[in-house]
């Protein structure tokens, strides 16, 4: 005899609570598009136009200060490589995407972080959810995003955002609790304040972990963005999916290389800064 399981309601609880979140909360999702819209907006249109190379050579300081001369001529070769392949604009768009999408991980996921570091509870009730985001497949984010903010790239970007955020969570927790009980011992016994002995001995020791955790927030945001061309993002992803629409294999190889090159850039460039940030957090010992 078989028995009759009635099935969970989870799609229909889902779907509820969305509707409920869209109707009671479109006031402030219409107001906060709009900002991130026009920022989004006004930064690519100053990008754009600008002559590529003033901005080439930006970019190259840029990454000659934070990660040195092998750097700075792998960022020159590269985007003067993106430049003749005729996809500046949507790889300044691209640019636009993942720095916003970054900073507002690392504003909310840094301080989220810190706390769960300093607050077991917290860990354990945040470390459950970090499991789950990072094993959602990354298609699901873009659904939810829809009915708040519409097709788009403000959509996009705060799907990024949740997406891109976990790993610096993760990361900034765990970077705090393996600092050396000896180490917070011994400022307690200084009698440094919970403030000074965050920011002068936890921060600067788990710092090298922290960057890591960036490192992994700025790959992430980056293949979230070319995701995201699916719900209407620009940049090299929607370069990406029309070639998969319109079945030209070499456009798309063509921008699949320049995504590439732009993810090495960045991973490089965040790699030399954490390594120079470790002879630091080796001296605080």
């Amino acid at each position: 005899m078989e028995w009759s399981i009635p099935k969970f309601p989870l799609d229909e609880l889902c779907d509820q609570a969305l509707t409920w979140l869209t109707y009671h909360g479109s006031s402030l999702t219409r107001a906060v598009s709009k900002v991130v819209a026009d920022w989004i907006d006004v930064s690519t249109a100053a990008l754009v136009s600008i002559p590529p190379w003033l901005t080439i050579a930006a970019l190259v300081l840029v990454a000659w200060r934070l990660g040195g001369t092998r750097i700075a001529i792998m960022t020159a070769a590269g985007f003067g490589f993106l430049w003749n392949l005729r996809l500046w604009q949507p790889t300044m768009e691209t640019m636009v995407l993942v720095t916003l999408s970054t900073v507002a991980a690392l504003l909310i996921g840094i301080p989220l972080g810190i706390a769960c570091a300093l607050n077991k509870r917290t860990w354990q009730t945040v470390s459950p959810c970090l499991d789950m985001a990072q094993t959602m497949p990354s298609f699901v984010y873009l659904i939810p995003a829809i009915p708040f903010f519409g097709l788009g790239p403000v959509s996009a970007c705060f799907a990024t955002i949740i997406f891109a955020m976990p790993p610096v969570i993760r990361l900034t927790a765990l970077g705090i609790m393996q600092v050396p009980h000896q180490l917070i011992e011994a400022s307690d016994a200084f009698g440094s304040t919970p403030a000074q002995k965050l920011f002068k001995v936890q921060l600067p020791l788990a710092l090298p972990t922290i960057m890591a955790g960036i490192n992994q927030t700025i790959m992430l945001a980056l293949s979230m963005v070319v995701i995201a061309a699916m719900i209407g993002a620009g940049g090299l992803g929607r370069e990406v999916w029309r070639s998969i629409q319109r079945l030209e294999a070499g456009v798309g190889f063509e921008t699949g290389i320049a995504i590439v090159i732009l993810a090495v850039i960045l991973d490089r460039i965040t790699q030399k800064m954490a390594q120079r940030m470790r002879p630091s957090g080796a001296t605080a010992h």
